[in-house]
């Protein structure tokens, strides 16, 4: 809480989307369009809940699936038709849970950042704001064009001025609002009062609202996926990998005599070896009590090896302490629902290119190649590269 306020987000999604069907849960850059926004609102301290406002069971679903602490608001089908206006929706929020300052935030904006929204945060309780609103700076001439009648709007074309001595404007672009409660029900409005602003990147003036603007935006958080590894990349120390489906193709192979067999990929140990030589530290961690695996990472010279891991978060916190590691230092590779929890929270989570999909939305890397068939290596050589390989 700030300064004792009660402060919640809620994030409208419909399902009635015409231009792009099924917009608000559809994948983009790796993950549901919704999911991209409300991931943003989950990591802000400040925020005490995090709701979605929806009449439609599915959507409903994914934005649980995206984390159980989103909450649901079930919105009146009235509510989703392609008239009801988004006031009448933050109304209907109003009416069904108590909160002094409301963040209303677009999923149509998913280049807004945690940062952007703690900016915004900071901007209206140090203001005073009674509610704020974003938007992007502009140096455009503007014009009408009404009955073939055309006519400037902010600019006198006589004395055409340069652009860096133009008086710029604030276009609106959507992303969040901010709002008291007491000015939402007085005003029965998102923006009323004492109003701020919070000025963001250029780059988030496009709302995702045609293919065009998905074909856009989904280019520009690939491209920032990909700088965010790049800088993670440098601070790792650590690389953790998972066996089964990643070191392995998750195949269980017998002998005649039924042995249990495993099959590596001698390009992966490769890679191992070459990261350990760079100076950086390797274990293994699987949660098959397994005598191969052993075997393997004796034969790799891998010391940190964990078998019969049922909680591989608690054993990665165990291995921090004991090796002086950050978990913003650790990379972590792993294909599977209970490799999840380390991918989420180390500095670079990685899966192999057959990981499962849940698995795929919260990696920050996902490899071209498949688990035992050199997705290690993958990673192994863009640690190596320092980043600078990296081609997606």
């Amino acid at each position: 809480m700030i300064e004792g306020k009660r402060i919640v987000a809620m994030v409208p999604l419909r399902g009635g989307s015409k231009s792009i069907p099924r917009k608000n849960i559809r994948p983009i850059a790796g993950k549901p369009l919704c999911g991209w926004i409300l991931e943003a609102l989950l990591s802000i301290e400040e925020i005490d809940e995090v709701y979605v406002s929806t009449e439609d069971n599915e959507i409903a679903q994914a934005a649980q699936t995206i984390s159980s602490d989103v909450r649901i608001i079930n919105r009146p089908v009235e509510l989703a038709a392609d008239d009801a206006s988004t006031e009448s929706v933050i109304l209907h929020f109003a009416d069904q849970v108590d909160f002094d300052v409301l963040i209303t935030a677009q999923a149509t904006s998913p280049l807004t950042t945690e940062q952007d929204i703690s900016r915004g945060l900071d901007i209206f309780f140090k203001g005073s704001y009674d509610s704020l609103l974003t938007g992007v700076r502009e140096k455009r001439f503007y014009w009408t064009n009404k009955e073939g009648k055309a006519a400037p709007v902010n600019y006198d074309y006589n004395k055409r001025p340069r652009r860096q001595d133009f008086d710029s404007w604030i276009m609106e672009n959507g992303a969040f609002y901010i709002t008291t409660r007491s000015i939402l029900l007085e005003k029965q409005c998102r923006l009323g009062g004492k109003i701020g602003i919070l000025e963001m990147n250029q780059e988030t003036g496009i709302e995702v609202d045609e293919l065009s603007d998905w074909q856009i935006v989904e280019s520009l958080l690939i491209q920032r996926k990909k700088h965010f590894l790049l800088r993670n990349v440098q601070d790792i120390r650590l690389l953790v990998v998972d066996v089964d489906g990643t070191l392995t193709d998750a195949g269980m192979y017998y002998s005649d005599a039924g042995e249990l067999l495993k099959k590596f990929n001698t390009r992966d140990a490769k890679g191992l070896e070459l990261v350990r030589k760079e100076g950086m530290m390797v274990s293994l961690m699987t949660s098959e009590d397994s005598d191969i695996v052993r075997a393997r990472a004796e034969k790799l010279q891998i010391e940190h090896v964990y078998t019969g891991v049922k909680d591989k978060m608690t054993v990665l916190e165990r291995l921090c302490e004991e090796l002086d590691v950050k978990m913003s230092e650790i990379a972590f590779i792993g294909d599977d629902v209970n490799d999840l929890t380390c991918i989420k929270n180390v500095g670079l989570g990685a899966c192999p290119a057959d990981a499962i999909e849940k698995v795929k939305k919260n990696a920050l890397y996902v490899c071209q190649n498949e688990g035992g068939k050199g997705a290690v290596r993958e990673l192994c050589d863009i640690l190596l590269s320092r980043g600078n390989l990296i081609e997606w």
